[in-house]
């Protein structure tokens, strides 16, 4: 996947995604989906339907997991933090449910020299006991190529025959090797395509279309179980808005090859999935955003008979070496919700896994409470709340409080506190969605009051996975004056229970601070964090945006609600925070 944030820079990556171009392609890229790519002919060529084999692969390649941040690695395989692959991780993945892997693989670094672009033998043999380790657990397998993309294929426009050399070349390696694999082994094209120097999406469409009709020529001729294996072609970018779809759309029209499917990558609406401009839930604009990619993917292709994969998919900034950028419930309603559109719009789905789910070292779940709802999306829906969190002020009485439940077509049963059972009418109401928790339960689960969380709860529907709901004792945090340089700034900061959800940042004329200049809500990790109970930071990005002798007033918003005021100056390379 290429990374849609600015921050991520080329360097090493442990989580999420790899490193990978300059700052500007990555934001350019981010936005995509918040412009309209180049509009293609009114009425383009209209594909011929996949053959039944073909839609029943696809289909059974349902769920899917991607192993992230190994062989696509730069430059080899731990490279990136992941342990070498075994034999028993194949085997945990289908445990759990899986059906299919997609191997992303970065061949580049491991060739030789022009002309014949020769690929390393033991790296070749390595992706090849990892695709028959697969294969032995009865698993499908998507390979592809991958990083290439970005670091030699993307100068297509600019070097087109030396690059298109080397890519046939590459691809006649991987064609001969795997050519008589069983047909549970699919090719992937390329990753996320992207061309530099070029005149615009015109340029893009043909170059792309040229790349996969190489693929498909080679792979074809190469016989063996080659001759009718399943290819899964990109769009642009890998990207499902209506341009890049009728693109790929025209391209299958001419190859009119009955085994192939499409694929397009999604990590949800960017503002959310990356916690900036205020979008810290996965709210009604983050839910729209999902169906129209996913209707648009559905009737382009689907509804013709042509399966597409969602080759990738998770969110962006979601990291378990980061927690807090997205909280965790809108996590889970984000993924119950995918999991249920990707379903009725009969798309397969991939989960981009690059260790930040499922922990390669002791094969367990880095949470496995969201991996559960991951799961149960694949067949059901879950009921869900307004909120996972119950927030009781401890300067104050206790109330009652009250939930919107999101039941998504099911049935209430209940709310539990570990082995037991709550009341209805003493511990809790129900009035049509509105669940609301008395005074007297929440008074017994407070316990102490002690600062966080003093109970979790769960509230059980007639199918899918419990909702945790967390009782919280919190009080407004306290932050103090602090001092650094314009590498960053750190405030020290009592939480007394509460959690940051996100900052603005406003100069004393009410525009807005840099470094997201367009909204007074800043990003995550790009302007600040809050990693530790001790302290809120400011990165040096932002701090170093600031404009010299201005004063920014920043509003911290917390989840119970709370806002807290703070005030920060820039004079030369020395910067104060105060609360006054």
């Amino acid at each position: 996947m290429t990374r849609r944030l600015a921050r991520f820079l080329p360097r090493r990556r442990r989580s999420s995604r790899s490193p990978r171009r300059l700052a500007a392609l990555l934001l350019a890229i981010a936005l995509l989906p918040l412009v309209p790519a180049t509009a293609q002919a009114a009425d383009p060529p209209v594909p011929p339907p996949s053959a039944p084999a073909a839609r029943s692969a696809v289909a059974a390649m349902q769920p899917g997991w991607n192993m992230g941040n190994t062989y696509d690695a730069i430059p080899d395989e731990t490279s990136w933090g992941n342990p070498p692959v075994t034999r028993e991780l194949l085997k945990k993945v289908k445990s759990q449910g899986f059906r299919s892997i997609r191997l992303p693989v970065t061949w580049g670094i491991h060739q030789g020299a022009a002309p014949d672009y020769t690929i390393d033998p033991a790296w070749m043999a390595k992706v090849r006991q990892v695709v028959d380790w697969a294969l032995a657990e009865d698993l499908y397998v998507l390979l592809n190529m991958h990083h290439d993309s970005w670091m030699w294929v993307n100068n297509l426009s600019t070097d087109h025959d030396a690059v298109l050399a080397r890519y046939e070349a590459t691809w006649t390696q991987i064609a001969a090797e795997f050519r008589n694999k069983p047909s549970r082994l699919a090719f992937e094209s390329i990753n996320e395509p992207t061309f530099s120097g070029t005149s615009g999406d015109d340029e893009n469409y043909r170059l792309l279309a040229e790349l996969n009709k190489a693929t498909h020529r080679i792979v074809r001729e190469s016989g063996g179980g080659n001759a009718d294996r399943l290819l899964v072609l990109p769009t642009l970018y890998t990207n499902s808005e209506q341009g890049r779809l009728d693109a790929l759309a025209t391209e299958l029209a001419d190859l009119r090859d009955p085994m192939v499917a499409t694929t397009i990558h999604f990590y949800g609406w960017w503002p959310f999935s990356v916690n900036i401009a205020g979008y810290t839930r996965f709210d009604a604009t983050s839910q729209q955003d999902l169906t129209a990619q996913f209707d648009r993917a559905y009737h382009t292709f689907v509804a013709r008979g042509i399966p597409v994969i969602i080759g990738e998919y998770a969110l962006l900034a979601y990291d378990h070496n980061r927690p807090g950028i997205i909280e965790r419930g809108e996590q889970r309603k984000y993924f119950e919700f995918l999991g249920n559109h990707a379903r009725e719009r009969r798309l397969t789905t991939m989960l981009w896994d690059a260790g930040q789910f499922l922990n390669r070292n002791t094969l367990q779940w880095r949470d496995p409470e969201l991996f559960a709802q991951i799961r149960s999306s694949w067949t059901t829906r879950s009921g869900t709340a307004s909120s996972d969190l119950v927030f009781l002020p401890k300067s104050s009485a206790i109330t009652s409080q009250t939930l919107t439940l999101n039941p998504n077509g099911t049935d209430f049963q209940g709310l539990r506190h570990g082995s037991r059972n709550l009341s209805q009418g003493r511990d809790y109401t129900v009035s049509g969605n509105q669940l609301t928790l008395t005074a007297t339960a929440l008074t017994e689960l407070a316990g102490d009051r002690s600062y966080g969380v003093n109970a979790t709860l769960e509230a059980r529907f007639s199918r899918g996975v419990p909702w945790r709901i967390d009782v919280i004792t919190y009080d407004t945090p306290v932050l103090s004056d602090a001092s650094g340089s314009t590498g960053g700034l750190t405030l020290p900061t009592r939480f007394q229970g509460d959690m940051l959800a996100t900052m603005e940042a406003r100069y004393a004329d009410g525009s807005n601070a840099d470094p997201a200049d367009w909204t007074p809500y800043q990003q995550w990790d790009t302007a600040f964090s809050a990693y530790t109970g001790d302290s809120i930071k400011l990165t040096s990005d932002f701090v170093a945006s600031l404009k010299d002798e201005s004063r920014v007033t920043l509003t911290f918003h917390f989840w119970s609600g709370t806002t807290v005021t703070y005030h920060v100056t820039k004079t030369g390379g020395t910067v104060t925070g105060t609360t006054a």
